[in-house]
């Protein structure tokens, strides 16, 4: 099944995949699950936030399912296995089922959440955050991508009604316990030597933009000591942003830069910069943004402004996802089934998913990687073996019958 996608928003000359939410790739991927929902003659619903539910059986708020699935849209430049592969997974798992005549006690659900990565709109986790209210739909809507198109606008175009968006209680009632299964992001299984492990928790992670500001003006004719120029400020909290991670033993990263007006023959007027910061601590998150903050020249991260060599800089936050500890409970039950004669490794994660924001609004909640043997992910190079992803499959659907008996 990941072989009919593959070429689905495919860069010829990278290997990498351009997959922005609501784009002509992610519509054609969204047919493509549709299309195997009603091959399995399983019951397709598309909630009032676009994601998408294929049951086996009827779910209701009296009677709610076990749910598999992960997202389909990716990362800029990114790899194969980043959510298509626990979409994948589900249905083949739901094959084995099938082939093994279960026959669950609860119905089974197949989930594809929207806009998970936030590639394109900045907002990671979009579908999910909406669904479970975490996300206002009033902030989402005026929410702009690259072209300053408004997500309102891109749903009306898309065939979607954005004002129906917001906290879906008739869904959420359907969902008994959620299981995404994900290729790791890591070489956690590698030295565990294991095809198979289980999330133990999600580390605290946010993105902020900072908003440099100078001006613009003549590369060649004004003097250095003449200059606003922002990028200099901006070059030293990248720098700063490195060192503070170190002291504090956490991860960030500038992964995004917008220059204003981007010629090369002219000084910026405006640089604007993306800082994701993770780690294991969500005060030595927060400190080390505030610390970055008040080293640009700004009060703190939160709309605040301050001065710099004669410019400005505005730090916005512009998501935050706390800790999340999966159900102890859950997670070891998964690890009992899911490795065989000896439990599956439970392993933390840096990296942000659907699962977590279930599990915080309170749905019963974990997760399955799947070994990657280079640990490389958000880039082409992102891979996992055949074998251990059919491993993947029977872990998966050996999980999903444990837990509908």
């Amino acid at each position: 099944m990941l072989e009919p996608i593959a070429h689905i928003g495919r860069d010829p000359r990278t290997g990498g995949y351009l997959r922005d939410a609501w784009s002509a790739a992610d519509l054609e991927l969204r047919e493509w699950f549709s299309g195997e929902a009603r091959r399995r003659g399983l019951d397709l619903r598309e909630d009032r936030n676009g994601n998408l539910w294929a049951w086996w059986g009827s779910p209701s708020r009296e009677r709610p399912g076990v749910v598999t699935g992960s997202h389909l849209d990716s990362v800029r430049q990114g790899g194969a296995y980043d959510g298509p592969l626990g979409v994948v997974s589900a249905f083949a798992a739901l094959d084995l089922l099938r082939q093994r005549a279960v026959r669950p006690s609860v119905p089974v659900g197949v989930a594809c959440f929207s806009d998970e990565e936030g590639a394109r709109f900045g907002v990671p986790c979009m579908g999910s955050r909406l669904l479970t209210g975490v996300l206002a739909p009033e902030r989402a809507l005026g929410l702009t991508d690259d072209d300053g198109d408004t997500l309102a606008e891109v749903l009306g175009r898309a065939g979607r009604a954005p004002r129906e968006l917001g906290r879906d209680e008739e869904t959420l009632a359907t969902v008994g316990t959620f299981v995404e299964l994900h290729v790791e992001q890591g070489r956690g299984l590698v030295t565990e030597d294991r095809p198979v492990g289980v999330a133990a928790a999600i580390w605290p992670h946010g993105r902020w933009r900072f908003d440099f500001r100078g001006r613009a003006d003549h590369a060649g004719t004004t003097r250095l000591a003449d200059r606003d120029d922002p990028m200099v400020p901006f070059a030293r909290m990248v720098l700063a942003a490195r060192e503070e991670a170190e002291r504090r033993g956490v991860v960030a990263t500038v992964g995004k830069v917008r220059v204003s007006p981007g010629n090369a023959n002219a000084i910026p007027g405006l640089v604007s910069a993306w800082l994701d910061a993770r780690g294991p601590a969500e005060r030595d998150v927060r400190d080390l943004v505030a610390e970055l903050a008040r080293g640009a020249g700004a009060a703190g991260p939160e709309s605040v402004r301050g001065a710099d060599a004669g410019g400005a800089v505005e730090v916005r936050e512009e998501s935050w996802t706390p800790v999340v500890d999966f159900d102890v409970a859950l997670r070891d039950r998964l690890a009992r089934v899911a490795g065989g004669d000896t439990p599956a490794p439970i392993l933390p994660t840096g990296a942000g998913h659907d699962a977590g924001i279930l599990a915080a609004a309170g749905i019963p909640s974990a997760m399955l990687f799947v070994r990657n043997p280079t640990g490389v992910s958000h880039s082409p190079g992102e891979h996992a073996e055949r074998a251990d992803c059919e491993a993947g499959v029977v872990a998966l659907a050996d999980v999903l019958e444990d837990l509908c008996r």
